[in-house]
């Protein structure tokens, strides 16, 4: 008996070290394929890892965790597995793979014919409701649903945000989770349970008796659970893992918190961009209620719509307006000068190979970009590299002051004009200061599409400037290194050119 528990136990620190993994790289938007080279092993380790056939060396989680930045997180699972003695039986020794998710690799048994999400923020607590009319399209009946909780405080610093859930965890209690199918309460059962997400089966049964969903049938069912505003970001994702006919999104906060909203959709190009539609705003008694919605949405799409309070006083306080502008890009997820990585060469795509891995950089780029957008104002255009969101691939996006956005997968630049132009610059990575920087008035720019094939453009002006600033960053590059000698940076509370376009003088 003793044998059968320790087993029990082993397996059981086995599949939390997998989810743990599964999880961060979901965090990181990095797929199997890109951690893979990230931490210089081959793709395949990688998916037996997870698939759990295979238990994994100490100097890959090590690494993982690293690229991660899930600030040691993975290394604690891996120390739980080898306490277990899940260690000793050395990589080539299998443990029993984890049975798949129908909801992580969408089968022809189920179809979503209408997802009605609602967040509802009120009193300091995010409350979401998720309503999804479900028909059973398959062969065999339904007898359970996956669903997940996931929280991330500070959007692209995991790091800060696992020392926050380590120190308080998402609990149980807290999320309150209740279900129902139709007039039927709904069991549920723990799949993983971690500080900052959840898995959990609804059972299309309860104390009363069972209810599947059987082939040909559909109905509704609904889950409600709710978060604090000290554990919940400004953002909320619904992912596309089953066909679906129809997807809306609501969101209702207090008005006197003059809340701001946007949306990024993450298609199959490797554009992110912007919702297709506007989310309609309406206000009453107090309340702004936004909404939005998308008809036949694409598997393995995602839409997040990101927000900040202009007026946080009351619920969340940020205390963005009163932190140095570093400081402010750091708290977005800005990678700040001295960071090693910012001084590496990024890493070419190998496209088409790895056009999904570009795809999710590319939409991390935009989303970011956002969140910046609404912390500071860029009348002369904006742009941030992979880099500078710790990313060490080769794609940079640039947003010019009109609002249109430029994606620039392995570019380098191969023609520039003589004449040049002086202007004062800005930096993300080292946003306390500005500092005047000749560039080239015109350049050539060679570029790939996501399909590997070769452009080239042509920028001009203070587009030029824009690109060559971002293409710098992804040849290990800051503006310091292109300042005539003897010329520093000054303070921005000396500069004079904040929400001003670049002036048109030549040098």
């Amino acid at each position: 008996m003793d044998h059968v528990k320790d087993d029990e136990l082993r397996q059981q620190a086995a599949n939390a070290l997998i989810a743990e993994l599964r999880h961060w790289r979901e965090v990181s938007d990095v797929s199997q394929k890109a951690l893979a080279r990230l931490v210089r092993y081959t793709p395949s380790y990688v998916s037996k890892v997870e698939s759990g056939t295979l238990v994994p060396s100490r100097e890959f989680i090590e690494s993982a965790d690293e690229h991660l930045r899930a600030g040691g997180a993975l290394l604690r699972r891996w120390k739980a597995l080898r306490d277990t003695g899940g260690e000793s039986r050395t990589d080539k020794s299998p443990v029993s793979p984890l049975v798949d998710d129908p909801q992580s690799a969408p089968s022809n048994a189920l179809l979503v014919e209408h997802e009605r999400a609602e967040l509802i923020f009120r009193d300091g607590m995010f409350k979401t409701r998720i309503r999804r009319h479900l028909r059973n399209v398959g062969t065999e009946p339904v007898t359970q649903y996956l669903i997940r909780i996931a929280v991330d405080r500070y959007p692209g610093d995991p790091e800060r945000s696992n020392q926050l859930y380590r120190k308080f965890p998402l609990t149980w209690e807290e999320i309150g989770l209740v279900a129902a199918c139709q007039d039927e309460s709904m069991a549920w059962r723990v799949k993983h349970d971690r500080d900052a997400f959840k898995e959990v089966w609804l059972l299309f049964e309860n104390g009363d008796g069972r209810f599947p969903l059987y082939p040909g049938q559909s109905t509704w069912i609904e889950y409600v659970y709710t978060v604090s505003a000290d554990k919940w970001g400004p953002w909320w994702t619904r992912a596309i893992r089953l066909p679906t006919n129809l997807l809306s999104m609501t969101l209702d906060f207090p008005a006197d918190i003059q809340p701001s909203l946007w949306g990024i959709e993450t298609s199959m190009t490797a554009e992110a961009s912007p919702f297709k539609t506007p989310i309609s705003r309406a206000e009453s008694e107090g309340r702004v209620l936004f909404s939005w919605s998308t008809d036949s949405p694409p598997l393995h799409a995602r839409y997040r719509i990101e927000w900040k309070f202009k007026n946080p006083n009351i619920g969340r306080e940020d205390e963005m307006e009163t932190l140095a502008p570093s400081e402010r890009m750091r708290s977005i997820g800005i990678i700040q000068e001295g960071d090693l990585i910012l001084a590496d060469v990024a890493t070419r795509f190998d496209l088409p190979e790895e056009a999904e891995d570009a795809r999710r950089v590319v939409a991390q780029l935009v989303s970011t970009m956002e969140r910046v957008a609404q912390a500071h104002t860029f009348a002369k255009g904006m742009g941030i590299a992979a880099p500078q969101v710790g990313i060490g691939r080769s794609v940079a996006v640039v947003r010019t002051p009109d609002g249109a956005t430029i994606t620039l997968i392995n570019p380098r630049i191969i023609d520039q004009s003589t004449e040049s132009d002086e202007q004062y610059e800005g930096c993300l990575s080292f946003f306390d200061v500005r500092g005047m920087v000749p560039r080239p008035l015109r350049i050539e720019v060679e570029h790939q599409d996501i399909e590997g094939s070769t452009c080239i453009t042509v920028f001009e002006g203070p587009i030029a400037r824009l690109v060559c600033h971002e293409i710098d960053h992804l040849f290990g590059l800051l503006y310091r290194s292109r300042m005539r000698p003897g010329i520093e940076p000054i303070p921005v509370s000396q500069y004079k050119g904040t929400g001003q376009p670049w002036s048109s003088h030549q040098g």
